[in-house]
């Protein structure tokens, strides 16, 4: 299945009914009235979010959602029927825009989460609603009124517990395949994941969700190779983990370029807790393995994690330092206890 985080999508919701307009004509009856209903309401356009789906490809072929109209009244006071809802069923995370892609309408983070997005027309007053004691046979009756349209942006930002970024070839995809069952792409040339993959992660008692970006590269914020439209991704993460290929030769630069695209990025993702791991272990002599860890250390100014993602070195220490850093963001913060007042001495 694609995986689609961005979709562009007309809703409009349903028309009110018009009210009837009928008299009251039977033997007998000398004074029948007004005997028109009411229209019916216009359906509404809602937008909920669901557990099992995890991109916005649905919306990909269908790009118009209309809620139904309402019917209108008839005879006998008879009441139009309403106008069926309209339901977008997006993923956790979506957030909804105005047509600007700026604008934030609502934002549906936690499953179950509903947004009435368009409110239906109303329906018309039918002519005997109008009836009084000095209008007693009344001829009108109000139209329905027309529904909400709106072209609005889908986001999605999928929710994650750890966000796995890195260069092209640090080896993101092997770790994710190691700690997880997710199963990414992986050869033996150079390449990089086109796509999020998301894996489950267990570790002692702890257990979260970690996302696999894509590769950033030089420029990215300028949108450079896949730019960073991905980064959105790590924005709902507690903690960043900082791969690093140990086979190149600069380590140092490595690193400082990949930091230099999230603060170029913003949104308080160059704030989050990270922890660096100097991947590919297995591969570099233990002499050369020392100083790149030194050199990489420097960089970043806190300890640096020795792993592999094929031997499986040093991995589950990486993760019980993740699984501390989102129990630290899991706990609930104890609540303020207010100071009891002091009372004035009184004899």
């Amino acid at each position: 299945m694609k995986f689609l985080d961005i979709a562009k999508v007309y809703a409009r919701s349903g028309n009110g009914g018009n009210g009837c307009v009928a008299f009251r004509r039977e033997k007998f009856i000398e004074y029948g009235g007004p005997w028109g209903g009411n229209g019916g309401k216009g359906g509404d356009v809602w937008v909920e979010a669901f557990e099992n789906q995890n991109t916005l490809l649905s919306f990909r072929y269908q790009q118009h959602v209309e809620a139904k109209n309402g019917e209108p009244g008839m005879g006998k006071e008879m009441t139009g029927a309403h106008g069926a809802d309209a339901l977008m069923k997006v993923p956790v995370g979506t957030q909804i825009f105005e047509e600007d892609g700026e604008t934030l309408i609502a934002d549906l983070d936690r499953p179950g989460a509903r947004f009435r997005l368009l409110r239906g027309g109303n329906g018309g007053f039918g002519n005997a609603h109008f009836k009084s004691a000095t209008n007693q046979a009344p001829k009108h009756a109000n139209p329905g009124q027309p529904g909400e349209e709106k072209t609005i942006i889908l986001k999605l930002k999928l929710i994650a517990d750890a966000g796995l970024i890195g260069k092209p070839n640090a080896g993101k995809s092997t770790f994710l395949s190691r700690v997880s069952a997710a199963r990414p792409k992986i050869a033996d040339y150079p390449f990089t994941t086109l796509e999020p993959q998301l894996g489950v992660v267990k570790i002692d008692e702890t257990e979260f969700v970690l996302a696999d970006l894509p590769g950033l590269i030089e420029g990215a914020h300028e949108g450079v190779g896949l730019g960073d439209k991905f980064l959105g991704h790590a924005e709902r993460t507690n903690v960043i983990l900082h791969l690093v290929d140990g086979t190149e030769s600069e380590i140092a630069k490595t690193y400082k370029i990949i930091r230099h695209e999230l603060e170029a990025y913003g949104h308080g993702l160059e704030d989050k807790p990270e922890i660096v791991g100097l991947n590919k272990a297995d591969a570099i002599p233990k002499a050369a393995l020392a100083k790149k860890k030194a050199a990489l250390e420097k960089a970043c100014g806190h300890r640096v994690f020795v792993l592999s993602g094929v031997s499986g070195e040093g991995i589950d220490t990486v993760l019980r330092a993740l699984a501390k850093e989102i129990v630290k963001k899991r706990a609930p913060r104890a609540p303020k206890t207010a100071k009891p007042e002091k009372k004035a001495w009184a004899p």
